[in-house]
């Protein structure tokens, strides 16, 4: 759906965006994540030629992008809904006319849009604040609005750039969810920027992990939760899934100290305690949580393992096969 060849944007001195490459799927929610300054925003707004690349390729739907007119570009960007993360509605407008303009802009007829604009509204769940201005809506309703008139002329991509970062966490999961929904309805390839890792882990199938202008990583969202492989990926996810111990909790240990990560099939299996009947050993669970990424299970557990060390050994050898990932925090005493 969209391919991302070597695309590289250069503003004098500062290379914001450098040779990326990435293929995008046709229906599924890609996230693009990085810190401030990482230049997700500025390759997002490569994808529809808000920003022309230096150099590099963009390709949506089959058409190359980088290798049309401004007009044929115009045209092109209406197949490519859009939204922000401060809204820029039209405050002189009321709802049903912000959403309205879009279409007018597209050059559909007022019958056409008489009879899009309500549907969108449905779709948003806005029904019942078509006459309303902005400075009427909360920040949620707000982004409903930019929601709605992004899929007005009924695009096959919806770039979304930090759609939530303004909003309250729950306002922020009823957006998501919205998202989620329309991806699922309508089959939109949603590219979504955040540097949230939360929203990625909520509404993405795959992610790419954005620094100083490159891609440092890009997995499957639940691989990369699962088991992230540079320091940068690694400091996003344990945002979301700290897994460091207060000192005190390390103090005085007998045993050896590790961290095993339940995934798939093994996160609903009785490996611990099967682990207990096989082997002369004890256990102090140190810290421990699972989560559901995809509608599959991630499991995180710390233990203290103790007794002897042929005891302990064996069934740090015994996990390790069950799970396929163990680490040693700390060796036996």
């Amino acid at each position: 759906m969209i391919e991302i060849v070597n695309v590289t944007k250069r503003y004098k001195q500062l290379t914001a965006v450098d040779h990326v490459n990435l293929s995008i799927r046709q229906g599924e929610i890609f996230g693009i994540i990085g810190y401030s300054g990482a230049g997700k925003s500025t390759l997002l707004r490569c994808l529809n030629l808000l920003e022309k690349p230096t150099q590099g390729i963009i390709v949506i739907d089959g058409k190359e992008l980088t290798a049309l007119s401004d007009q044929e570009v115009r045209k092109e960007r209406q197949k490519i809904g859009m939204i922000f993360q401060h809204f820029h509605l039209i405050s002189s407008k009321t709802v049903y006319d912000n959403i309205a303009f879009s279409l007018k802009a597209a050059g559909k007829t007022k019958a056409e849009i008489k009879k899009r604009v309500p549907e969108l509204l449905e779709m948003v769940g806005l029904s019942d604040r078509s006459a309303h201005y902005p400075a009427q809506l909360s920040g949620g309703q707000k982004q409903r609005v930019g929601i709605a008139r992004a899929l007005a002329n009924e695009p096959k991509v919806l770039l979304c750039d930090e759609a939530t970062s303004a909003l309250d966490p729950t306002t922020t999961k009823s957006i998501l969810q919205l998202l989620k929904k329309i991806n699922k309805t309508l089959g939109i390839t949603i590219v979504l920027i955040t540097h949230e890792m939360e929203v990625v882990q909520n509404v993405c199938h795959r992610v790419a992990v954005m620094e100083n202008g490159q891609v440092v990583e890009l997995a499957d969202v639940y691989d990369m939760f699962a088991n992230p492989q540079t320091a940068l990926s690694k400091q996003f996810v344990q945002t979301v899934h700290s897994l460091e111990l207060p000192e005190r909790l390390l103090l005085g240990r007998k045993g050896a100290i590790v961290q095993i990560t339940f995934k798939g099939d093994s996160a609903e299996e009785a490996v611990i305690s099967e682990t207990l009947r096989q082997f002369h050993i004890s256990v102090n669970i140190l810290h421990g949580q699972i989560s559901y990424i995809q509608e599959r299970p991630l499991g995180t557990l710390i233990i203290e393992m103790i007794g002897s060390q042929s005891d302990v050994r064996q069934a740090i050898r015994y996990i390790t096969k069950r799970t396929n990932q163990l680490e040693v925090l700390a060796d036996v005493a």
